[in-house]
């Protein structure tokens, strides 16, 4: 696992980041859980576009580019939806839904992920 801090507003944002790194992590990512606790994400590599479909819970996603820098949040996805691809995103960030919002996340932050 990995930390996320979100450098410009110099604030943790989860010290539980799971990273998807091979196409099997990144395509099973979130199915077969029934809910993500608050201070869990699960960061997807090289994607820049997501489905619900098969979930039984909302997510909030935030997009990143190559710089780390967030170019696209979208909140409250619920089941069964899809969301297009965001083409200055080079991966995405998912967390429960209402985290994106209470960790006051804006376009433009720039993230970190360490160890």
């Amino acid at each position: 696992m990995a930390r996320l801090t979100n450098l410009t507003q110099n604030r943790l944002l989860t010290e539980n980041l799971h990273v998807a790194r091979t196409l099997r992590e990144r395509t099973v990512g979130l199915l077969g859980k029934s809910s993500l606790p608050t201070d869990e994400m699960l960061w997807i590599l090289r994607c820049n576009s997501i489905h619900t479909f098969f979930m039984k819970f909302s997510i909030d996603c935030i997009f990143i580019n190559k710089q780390m820098l967030v170019c696209a949040i979208r909140r409250n996805i619920r089941p069964w939806r899809l969301v297009l691809p965001v083409f200055r995103a080079q991966s995405v960030i998912e967390m429960s839904a209402g985290q994106a919002h209470q960790l006051n996340l804006q376009l433009g932050d720039q993230l970190h992920v360490g160890h």
